[in-house]
């Protein structure tokens, strides 16, 4: 399985391209778009695996020099003298280590989603409600996997420690190798009598949703994080984080630098030399903006303090007007005469 040709990328794609590639296939094969096709459900998988090596830098290294996330592997077909898990499981057999001792079910999967909102929503800061599709705690167990009136028994596989011991053979001799329980997944224990809703799983396919509090100044690419609002994870174990992804769309009026607001205005010609005040509408209450005598075409003002919000502070950042002069097109034969006298000047 290459994870790479998985994904569509190269050996050389950045994070950022892996991230790019993974969100839109996983989107592209999501089973909500293919239920009941087990191919698709395969096919998205695989991508999830693959996105989930490529990701972390350890098992991408780890891939890339070995071509699977575990380590070197040994032998014809595969096979590995040391045991399944290479040199790693030789130094944890001789100096204590135990890949088998932590249970799986730790927490859930992050996940990701990524909500579009307008300059002035920046502007004020908004409150986004979504619903997200993702594992949720089962309601029939309450995530913990049992039948309701059943309970936890200790593991039979491996007696209540979460691991199992198992001989092989090498050239330093036999030796005696820990690894994780299959049957309770590193917990020690297992259902009773799993719930029929989740096969014992503790969550299900499912969606929620879910508030997301935007604040004000905050720009596109930059990400939001909300503790517990990911996957739920299986037995019970915490949920993961979300991470929402903002974009923002482009105002018609105000163009955005980092925290400053540019704006063009049309000012009539007599005005630029003579001086006037003008009056702009903000997202906030309109700013009266002097005009002084003499302005030149494409002359920027600034207004101090009229800009974006800076996140997460009570600092505002500036306002800067190109002033654009409006020359007339068309001039009755009054103002012409206006227009000869003073070219005499």
């Amino acid at each position: 399985m290459d994870y790479y040709q998985i994904l569509g990328v190269s050996k050389n794609a950045s994070p950022e391209e892996i991230k790019k590639a993974y969100r839109s296939l996983s989107k592209e094969w999501h089973p909500d778009k293919h239920k009941g096709d087990k191919a698709a459900e395969e096919k998205y998988k695989q991508i999830n695996r693959a996105y989930e090596a490529l990701s972390d830098p350890k098992k991408k290294q780890a891939y890339d020099q070995f071509g699977n996330e575990d380590g070197p592997q040994f032998g014809g077909g595969g096979q590995n003298p040391f045991g399944g898990g290479g040199f790693s499981d030789i130094f944890e057999t001789f100096f204590g280590g135990n890949r088998g001792g932590r249970s799986r079910d730790e927490r859930g999967r992050d996940a990701e989603v990524a909500i579009e909102i307008t300059l002035e929503e920046s502007f004020h800061g908004i409150t986004k409600t979504i619903r997200l599709r993702k594992f949720v705690a089962c309601e029939t167990c309450k995530g913990s996997g049992d039948a309701e009136g059943s309970s936890k028994v200790t593991c039979k596989t491996c007696g209540g420690t979460g691991q199992v011991v198992r001989t092989v053979q090498s050239f330093f001799g036999t030796l005696q190798q820990s690894t994780l329980c299959d049957a309770c997944h590193g917990a020690g224990k297992v259902s009773e009598k799993p719930c029929n809703t989740c096969a014992g799983e503790g969550h299900v396919q499912g969606s929620e949703e879910i508030s997301v509090e935007v604040p004000a100044g905050i720009d596109t690419d930059q990400r939001l994080r909300i503790r517990g609002k990911g996957e739920a994870g299986r037995h019970g174990a915490p949920a993961g984080d979300l991470y929402v992804e903002i974009a923002v769309k482009r105002d018609s009026r105000f163009e955005r630098r980092g925290d400053d607001l540019l704006l063009e205005i049309a000012v009539p010609v007599t005005d630029a030399v003579l001086g006037e005040e003008a009056t702009i509408k903000t997202f906030e209450d309109p700013v009266t903006l002097k005009i002084p005598a003499g302005t030149q075409p494409k002359q920027i003002l600034r207004v101090k303090g009229k800009g974006m919000p800076v996140l997460n502070t009570s600092r505002r950042g500036d306002l800067y007007v190109t002033v654009n002069v409006e020359v007339p097109t068309r001039i009755g034969r009054d103002e012409r005469k206006l227009w000869e006298e003073l070219k005499k000047f």
